[in-house]
């Protein structure tokens, strides 16, 4: 029996599916976990970008945000991911990410989209401004911080490759001492 007050953690994304892409990218991020510097990597099956954070809501707008999902214009485009960088800066790393160049524009489209429809539910607006990214790991500590500086800077210009977004996808985050677990409630494709 699920119960109406029921409140899932969720969010919006594109999964990155092609192999040859995700392989790429979890041999930067494993260079990153080999400096010894404290941090949690998202895994292999879990890396994505996400469009919106929606955090902890009621099972019952989940046909709402899938409404607001159909509705968001756009083609299947091409997303190029290039370069490595950090949040809150490289020389304070937080979150190791990497970042886009091509198809950034129609990703903000999207974001903006979603962002209008999720107002009119009453899901109140970002206050970050949104920066397409793929999170690679999570930093927990300054431990061998100077290590994760130099491969930023190594990094910061890598060619990672293009990846083909067709679809968005609302997924549900379920915390796992192990790591989370992606489910994908919804899904909206072109």
């Amino acid at each position: 029996m699920v119960l109406l007050s029921e409140r899932i953690r969720a969010f919006i994304a594109i999964d990155i599916e092609d192999p040859v892409i995700v392989g790429r990218i979890v041999n930067i991020r494993d260079a990153f976990v080999g400096t010894g510097a404290p941090m949690k990597p998202v895994e292999d099956y879990n890396l994505h970008l996400t469009i919106r954070f929606l955090g902890y809501i009621p099972m019952s707008l989940v046909d709402d945000i899938h409404r607001i999902m159909e509705s968001v214009e756009f083609k299947p485009f091409k997303m190029r991911l290039v370069g490595v960088g950090a949040f809150p800066s490289v020389v304070r790393p937080r979150v190791i990410w990497v970042g886009v160049r091509e198809g950034a524009d129609m990703l903000k489209s999207i974001h903006e989209q979603i962002e209008r429809g999720l107002r009119r539910i009453g899901i109140r607006a970002e206050k970050e401004e949104f920066v397409p990214h793929i999170t690679l790991a999570r930093l927990k500590g300054s431990r061998n911080i100077e290590r994760v500086v130099k491969l930023l800077e190594e990094f910061k210009d890598v060619e990672i490759g293009e990846v083909e977004v067709k679809c968005i996808r609302l997924k549900q985050s379920i915390l796992q001492p192990s790591g989370p677990i992606y489910k994908t409630l919804r899904e909206v494709c072109r």
